[in-house]
């Protein structure tokens, strides 16, 4: 072989000078992605992300996709306790909605506590029912126990419960409350209220009234009546419709 080919032949051995930026343009990608990432879970739908994980796993070939740090977070995450009529415990799991920063922070869930000791103060396991969704804590007092049917003038044995609940609300400044006034489906005609929507409104602005004037800022609350709209349960029975005539009170954090 002649000198220009053993040349030709040295320089086809050699490996490409800038090979090495293939493999940095790669990493760098990588990395990108990670931190892409990490910035959407802080704030995206968690159950969502968590079917779109399994489902990319699932398409590279993975038939049962493995347990996640996502799951083992939610799942030793403190379960929602819903304190029922007969005074038990039922656990449920926790929301399917909720954002990271709510799984890691336990504000609501000191709320959560604190209204549970209400109604073991009250002992009114059997009025009071307590549960949360996602960062929003929701205490449902029926009706029979705030006031007398057909009429929006609060009982006078509410007073301490109402009491209970602006303490609690003064401790945890960083909530709105919304009042919702609920109704079962048995029409009502009286000269004040033509209907169940203005009957519920009217409870639900006489409570909120109530806390006003028991120093909760009007800033954080606002009153809405729903009237048979939203019921719990099937208005097929006289123990239904007592659940359904009630008053909500949602606490849930400021944006």
């Amino acid at each position: 072989m002649d000198e220009s080919g053993q040349m030709m032949s040295d320089l086809l051995k050699e490996e490409p000078a800038g090979g090495w930026l293939v493999t940095y343009a790669d990493l760098m990608t990588l990395l990108l992605t990670f931190f892409v990432l990490l910035f959407s879970i802080s704030s995206m739908n968690l159950e969502k992300f968590k079917r779109a994980l399994a489902a990319i796993q699932v398409s590279l070939g993975e038939k049962h996709p493995p347990v996640h740090l996502l799951d083992i977070i939610e799942d030793k995450a403190h379960p929602m306790n819903l304190v029922k009529a007969d005074g038990e415990s039922e656990t449920k799991p926790a929301g399917q909605n909720i954002a990271l920063e709510n799984l890691i922070g336990l504000k609501s869930r000191d709320l959560y506590r604190d209204v549970q000791h209400l109604i073991h103060k009250q002992k009114a396991s059997d009025h009071i029912i307590v549960s949360m969704e996602g960062s929003k804590v929701i205490i449902r007092v029926t009706g029979q126990v705030l006031f007398e049917s057909g009429i929006a003038i609060l009982n006078p044995r509410a007073s301490p419960i109402l009491d209970d609940i602006c303490q609690i609300i003064k401790q945890y400044p960083e909530y709105r409350l919304r009042i919702e006034g609920h109704s079962d489906d048995i029409p009502i005609s009286t000269p004040q209220f033509p209907s169940n929507w203005e009957l519920s409104a009217v409870r639900a602005t006489t409570v909120l009234r109530y806390l006003i004037d028991r120093g909760i800022s009007p800033r954080r609350l606002t009153a809405t009546g729903y009237g048979s709209l939203l019921p719990l349960v099937p208005n097929t029975t006289e123990a239904n419709r007592a659940r359904n005539r009630r008053v909500e009170f949602v606490l849930e954090k400021e944006d």
